[in-house]
């Protein structure tokens, strides 16, 4: 079940690395989803303790994702990742079962 959320080696080094700022190593990465945005999902992610009873627990390199389970259907080949470039750095989700609607969305 692991590949239905994707975490690259990258993205989970920074997970890792902000969860020991924050002093919540053994804390788990809730990923949220929101109505809105140009593909009509925005994202969020939080650290938290542990899973909520509704919740499903991936786990690659070391990092635990938890997704409420009636979210999966729409998050199923979902990649975060964690990107650097000249304009700036941060994590980019990428999900395959949304469409960007708008032409001239930047950073969606």
């Amino acid at each position: 079940m692991t590949k239905d959320i994707i975490v690259t080696k990258k993205a989970a080094e920074k997970i890792l690395e902000m969860s020991k700022e924050e002093k919540k190593e053994n804390f788990g990465l809730k990923l949220f989803v929101f109505p809105g945005g140009c593909s009509g999902l925005q994202y969020g992610m939080d650290f938290e303790e542990k899973a909520s009873k509704d919740d499903l627990i991936f786990e690659q390199h070391k990092v635990k994702i938890f997704v409420e389970k009636n979210l999966i259907e729409h998050l199923k080949g979902t990649k975060i990742d964690y990107v650097e470039t000249e304009q700036g750095s941060g994590f980019k989700i990428d999900n395959p079962n949304t469409t960007n609607s708008c032409s001239s969305c930047t950073g969606c």
